[in-house]
């Protein structure tokens, strides 16, 4: 039998001494305030994906602002975004660990609404180059937003309590419905109106929940004691990994562009793997307090985030292609390919809903294996569908289906790290998940771009093209199916 992921829904942590106390504190606060409090976490997830909706769905109508029909410049729109989401959520976690959760949650607030504003006004500028660049600026307001909206449920929820594991599912769970919801008012925009105004939008949603975050989320949560100082900070930790993270990225996503024969592409491919090969030497071997704490690069947190990697890479493949394929090749309105994922929504729900339930009678591996292979199965689908097929035959079923890899990944992975890391290390535990998540996303873009670039080298939106990314993403779902079932062997040989 394997070896199952028990969560004690009893045991709390003993309270300390010196420890600062939530006010109001767990056991005092009303439950209409603890529920616009997970609300105002669960936000930080669905502006996540619902900004990265704004390039993906309406690509067409802001291509045409800046006068780009390349598909490499086409994917830095959303890749650009992805990166710093995915770059900067360590150092952001680390932050919030050091100097509280909330005080990091609003400065990330007030710089991502402040640069959704700059997005839409960049329409003005009509340069590629400045739109990327405030769509960095604007992904490093989540950057800080995510990892500290984890870390105040980390923080103030009981260690180890039935009510954080619901939450932490809540929280990934919403990521189809954040998707949903950025397709749907960007494309509606768009073709209606003007797609700036989706980004204005934001930026006014924005100061909102950063008005309500202020008033509704409880004073003096921590992961550690109130001790918090700049000493601590991992400077060269994140020196390393910040470079290695950005050229690593950058190289992949700018070689569709100019072609890896460039020299500079390659070199900064260079640079950055050396940045992150001293990035892990700095975490294991030097630094007092790593950025990654070093029980998340051993052990089976290593093959959960694999899994991780690889599976949310085919997302990013998957979810940005399909609404090529839709455009390109179909000739479908932005509208009606976002009705077509309608369905994403409410399977994304029950699939976070239910990982909560699942952990509790299958072990990790086998939970992540599920969720590996949902994303495989889904990109199949899609990867494989003729065009002149009807959407129930299999864009219906992928449209199912992925969700539950998404769902099912994400918060069991955020909970494994949560039970496996200590209190000091909420903030950070859930930041590692994060940052695989959203810098996957930006790679597996940049990958898939790299094997269109070469299937359609004239850059003719071809369906061979389409089709190739589609199979890379296959690909990468398949490489975690594999790393699954290790998992799983694994887990299985350490109970005989």
């Amino acid at each position: 039998m394997s070896e199952s992921f028990t969560l004690d829904t009893e045991k709390v942590d003993p309270p300390k001494v010196d420890a600062p106390s939530p006010s109001p504190s767990f056991n005092e606060i009303s439950t209409p305030r603890l529920i616009i409090f997970v609300m105002l976490m669960a936000i930080s997830q669905i502006f996540t994906q619902a900004a990265l909706a704004q390039t993906v769905v309406p690509l067409k109508f802001v291509s045409k602002s800046f006068d780009v029909e390349s598909s490499g410049e086409l994917s830095w729109f959303t890749a650009s975004y992805s990166l710093t989401v995915g770059t900067f959520i360590l150092i952001a976690g680390q932050l919030g660990d050091l100097f509280g959760y909330k005080k990091l949650y609003l400065i990330g607030y007030t710089i991502f609404g402040l640069f959704s504003l700059i997005c839409g006004f960049a329409t003005f500028s009509h340069s590629a180059i400045f739109f990327d660049v405030m769509r960095a600026l604007q992904g490093l307001g989540l950057a800080i937003a995510v990892p500290n909206s984890l870390g105040l449920i980390g923080g103030y929820f009981p260690h180890g309590s039935h009510s954080k594991n619901i939450a932490l599912s809540l929280f990934g769970g919403v990521a189809p419905m954040g998707f949903l919801i950025g397709a749907v008012f960007s494309s509606l925009i768009a073709q209606f109106s003007w797609w700036p105004w989706y980004f204005w939008i934001t930026g006014i949603a924005s100061c909102i929940v950063l008005i309500l975050g202020y008033i509704f989320i409880p004073k003096g949560i921590r992961g550690q004691d109130d001790k918090g100082s700049w000493k601590d900070f991992d400077y060269f930790g994140s020196l390393f990994g910040v470079t290695g993270l950005v050229l690593f990225n950058f190289a992949w996503n700018q070689g569709p562009v100019v072609g890896w024969e460039t020299p500079y592409v390659y070199i900064l491919l260079i640079i950055g793997i050396l940045a992150i090969v001293g990035f892990f030497y700095v975490e294991l071997k030097v630094s007092k307090r790593p950025l990654v704490p070093r029980e998340v690069l051993t052990g089976d947190t290593g093959f959960v985030l694999a899994c991780i990697i690889s599976g949310w890479s085919c997302f990013g493949i998957w979810i940005y292609y399909q609404f090529q394929f839709s455009e390109f090749i179909l000739h479908q309105s932005p509208l009606l390919s976002t009705a077509q994922m309608v369905p994403t929504m409410f399977a994304g729900l029950i699939a976070g809903i239910s990982t909560t339930y699942m952990l509790k009678y299958l072990s990790t591996s086998v939970v992540m294996t599920i969720s590996l292979c949902c994303f495989l199965i889904g990109s199949c689908l899609m990867g494989t569908r003729p065009v002149t097929q009807m959407y129930w035959a299999q864009k219906f079923p992928s449209a199912i289906l992925t969700p539950f890899g998404m769902d099912i990944s994400f918060p069991a992975a955020t909970i494994v790290l949560s039970h496996h890391l200590k209190k000091e290390h909420q903030g950070v535990a859930a930041s590692v998940v994060a940052t695989c998540v959203n810098y996957s996303i930006s790679i597996g873009l940049g990958i898939a771009g790299t094997v269109q670039r070469y299937v359609d080298p004239q850059d003719l939106k071809t369906l061979e093209g389409m089709r190739a990314a589609f199979y890379t993403g296959i690909g990468l779902a398949g490489l975690g199916v594999v790393v699954g079932l290790a998992f799983i062997i694994k887990q299985r040989a350490l109970t005989v």
